[in-house]
């Protein structure tokens, strides 16, 4: 039987016939603004027998394998007698006057030549012609160069082309060979089931047969790392599934996923995982400058990724950030876009939420019929719905453009005019408002006519190779007006435009009040999702923040912890802004008599740094000689907090207490399990500081009749308490002291909010 390989006609033949080098990043956005648009422009002349966007696909055997390959032609054109020809269009914006036919990329032809070999082999036609036409964006001119070819020729191009793919396709093959053999006989890789494990792993299989969404509270303990990822392997074993994406914001729980992968490898399972590591990160340079001239790395790229990611793919199962970066450097390729082009081979990839949910990084070439057999599972999914809110916003800022104005005065005509033109229209905003935030429903009036008008001569000079072709400012400045754009057309009644006025500067953002029906649209295609997290509390909310539709699931489970382990305290005092310096005094007692009852190692969390820092100067000032205390600081290093983390030591002799904030970098993913932390005392509700952002989310949802303080501030700030709360117990055998510092915590509605072993 042979082996089956779907894949689109673009897909292959980019595939092939990609050469070349990486850019400095830029990437032609007259697709997206432009592109469409002359595409349809060009194909609303065709006549009444001309078809156009037609769907073609075919069936190509190549050996043992099968490749069922299909996609879209730009236009079938029927001429009166009867010749047929196939028509694909480019849009670019490069000057096409003097372009000839030797120009033209062989991948474009090849795109064609599949497309009249699908439409001959199915209406048996000996011979076709095909068009290649270029549109320029800017003034619209037409160029087209047309060859004719026979069924013969086409049928040996076809073949010759999906030769070269091959390599690439056996070895995916055989790869799905090893690893469907490996499922079969895996086993869950404890000796047990923890309590609530196998309901969620259940649930996760089930979501994952029919298709649906499930969000699920699941508390520390159970071991959500394993519940989700075990099944949905099965899932992949079974044919119900063929990829896997395991999400998350946090490198710590990136670790725990590749640790569990590398768990069932020790069992026996052969599949091939792939972690994508930020670009900033993994970068081999000093600086990151991915042009050619700059990066031996990025310099003709794609004449050797081809064999690196067969070499990567081909010896490797566990693919971690240091193997990637072991095959980067022998192969001499770029490290961050190895791992994008592993990704789109392997069983299983985990990576950052915007891979998937950000329009402007998502993995672009994940096809439809990929994403039918994928699926996505959401870890500590709680982070995803602030994490939403900024991808689905734009900024722009005036200061921008006064700078591009400035340095592009006598380099380029073009740019500073455009630039001129937007700095002046942010100083009229400015004056308008009389130093006033505004806000307004609507994108402010004329600005979207001039941000085009600006991101196409950006993109004329960053692509034309003119005198500010290299300029940095450009560059950020084109991407910040292209982000514009793009926001702009999902905005809707979900959004809210404000610009916030400081001395000369101008701020103004398009902000996203409600990501729920977005995350939906781009996710949308996917077969599955998991939401999970322990503190996707409250559920309801969770849902229609992340976007559940009616048909999806919810899961609960209670904690696999005993009520015993807790020694819950609430000390009921005012930790409200404008209590803070009259309650000081008896917050920092309490803090001192919680750390002083016992020796140990304890942390306490605080809402803010300003907060925090407050209260840590009375306290060490009081605790001096008593014991060790931790600051955190702000933008800790990878280094100072590792050490930080390190000072938890079961086998201190003497009592260390580390201050942090909440939402901060120490009150997410960590274990310190044992006597590593004997307790934690949370300072206030977490509720997120009052300001506009914030109130403009309460209107909306108040708006919308429901509970827009809560949506705004409460559940926000609770889901940091419980984060923080649960980094004291982490197994069975944990005990620990915990202390809720505030009197709100004895109000009904946030007591609620709360474990049960919580409420002291």
């Amino acid at each position: 039987m042979a082996d089956t390989i779907s894949l689109s006609v673009r897909g292959l033949v980019e595939h092939v016939f990609r050469g070349g080098s990486l850019d400095s990043g830029f990437r032609a956005a007259s697709t997206m603004i432009e592109g469409t648009k002359a595409h349809q422009k060009l194909q609303s002349k065709y006549g009444e027998s001309d078809r156009k966007e037609v769907y073609l696909s075919a069936e190509i055997v190549c050996g043992e394998l099968l490749f069922v390959v299909d996609g879209r032609c730009d236009g079938l054109l029927a001429s009166e007698d009867g010749a047929i020809t196939i028509e694909e269009i480019k849009s670019t914006v490069r000057d096409i006057e003097a372009m000839t036919e030797n120009e033209t990329p062989e991948v474009h032809w090849a795109q064609a030549y599949f497309y009249a070999y699908m439409y001959a082999m199915e209406n048996r036609a000996e011979r076709l012609r095909v068009r290649l036409t270029y549109v320029q964006v800017d003034t619209e001119e037409v160029r087209s160069f047309e060859r004719e070819k026979t069924l013969a020729e086409l049928e040996k191009y076809v073949r010759d082309v999906t030769e070269a793919y091959a390599p690439y396709a056996r070895m995916l093959a055989e790869n799905r060979r090893l690893r469907d053999e490996s499922i079969a006989e895996l086993e869950f890789p404890f000796t047990s089931y923890r309590e609530g494990q196998r309901k969620l792993a259940g649930a996760v299989y089930k979501t994952i047969c029919e298709g649906r969404k499930l969000f699920a509270r699941a508390p520390t303990g159970i071991g959500k790392t394993v519940s989700t990822l075990f099944p949905a392997i099965k899932a992949i074993g079974m044919g119900k599934l063929e990829q896997l994406f395991y999400l998350t914001a946090r490198t710590i729980t990136r670790t725990a996923a590749e640790d569990t992968l590398a768990t069932m490898a020790q069992r026996g399972l052969v599949l091939r995982s792939v972690t994508i590591t930020a670009k900033e990160k993994v970068c081999f340079q000093d600086q990151v400058d991915c042009r050619p001239e700059s990066c031996p790395y990025a310099n003709d790229y794609y004449d050797r990724i081809n064999e690196a990611i067969l070499d990567l793919l081909g010896n490797e199962t566990s693919i971690r950030r240091e193997t990637i970066e072991r095959y980067a450097r022998k192969h001499v390729v770029c490290p961050f876009e190895m791992s994008l082009d592993a990704a789109y081979g392997a069983d299983a990839v985990i990576g950052d939420y915007n891979y998937i949910f950000d329009p402007r990084v998502s993995l672009k070439r994940l096809t439809g019929e990929r994403k039918k057999r994928t699926a996505l599972l959401v870890d500590e999914a709680h982070n995803l719905v602030d994490r939403a809110r900024e991808m689905y916003s734009a900024v722009l800022e005036k200061r921008e453009f006064l700078e591009l104005e400035r340095e592009f005065k006598g380099v380029s005509l073009s740019i500073h005019t455009a630039a001129k033109t937007i700095n002046k229209w942010f100083v009229t905003l400015r004056k308008q408002s009389e130093g006033e935030p505004l806000v307004s429903k609507e994108v402010p009036d004329g600005l979207q006519v001039l941000i085009e008008e600006f991101l196409g001569r950006a993109e004329r000079e960053l692509a034309g190779g003119g005198p500010g072709a290299g300029s940095e400012r450009l560059l950020n400045a084109y991407f910040a007006a292209a982000g514009w754009i793009r926001t702009g057309k999902l905005y809707d009644e979900r959004y809210v435009a404000y610009a916030e006025f400081e001395r000369n500067e101008v701020r103004l953002k398009m902000f996203c009040l409600d990501p729920s029906h977005l995350l939906a649209q781009m996710g949308k295609g996917f077969l599955a999702h998991v939401f999970f997290s322990a503190t996707l509390s409250p559920l309801g909310y969770y849902m229609d923040m992340l976007g559940a539709g009616e048909e999806d699931y919810s899961v609960t489970l209670a904690s696999p912890f005993a009520k015993e382990q807790w020694e819950a305290r609430i000390i009921p005092l005012s930790t409200r802004y404008a209590d803070r310096e009259r309650t000081k005094e008896r917050l920092t007692a309490a803090l001192l008599d919680f750390a002083g009852q016992r020796r140990g190692n304890y942390l306490v969390f605080f809402p803010s740094y300003e907060y925090m820092n407050g209260i840590y100067e009375e306290f060490a000032a009081q605790s001096e000689g008593s014991w060790q205390n931790l600051l955190q600081t702000p933008d800790m290093a990878e280094e100072e907090r590792e050490r930080f983390l390190a000072r938890f030591d079961e086998a201190n002799e003497e009592t260390l207490v580390g201050f942090a904030v909440m939402g901060g970098i120490f009150s997410e993913g960590i274990d310190l399990t044992g006597d590593r932390l004997n307790g934690v005392a949370v300072v206030g509700v977490g509720m997120p500081q009052i300001g506009l952002e914030r109130n403009l989310i309460r209107s909306h949802f108040d708006a919308q009749g429901m509970n827009g303080f809560d949506y705004a501030y409460v559940y926000p700030g609770i889901n940091k308490v419980l984060q923080a709360g649960g980094r004291l117990i982490r197994t069975e055998l944990d005990q620990g002291r915990l202390m809720l510092l505030d009197d709100r915590y004895l109000q009904p509605k946030y007591a609620r909010l709360l474990p049960e072993e919580w409420r002291g």
